[in-house]
């Protein structure tokens, strides 16, 4: 019991500092320096952009999923009216 005990808070203290590592790199400045304020701006701006991008890949799927159903019965129609139209010209 004690060795999975152990283990487990390893584990958590592992994973609590991996998830925080970016918010480490930029202890190294002053508050109040430029570098500081370039460091935190540079972490808002990748997350603000991978986030932009994980919003915009999620809409693309969602929209091709729920969408091909519909193209499918679409492309039907259309060789259903295409036959039709062969069928009124080669009378």
């Amino acid at each position: 019991m004690i060795k999975k005990l152990f283990f487990f808070i390893l584990v958590f203290l592992n994973l609590y500092s991996i998830s925080f590592a970016d918010i480490d790199i930029c202890k190294k400045f002053n508050k109040f320096s430029v570098e500081y304020l370039k460091c935190k701006g540079n972490i808002i701006k990748d997350k603000t952009i991978s986030t932009g991008q994980n919003i915009i890949k999620d809409t693309k799927d969602y929209q091709n999923k729920e969408w091909s159903k519909e193209k499918g019965k679409i492309d039907k129609i259309k060789k259903k009216i295409n036959k039709a139209k062969d069928k009124v010209l080669n009378q």
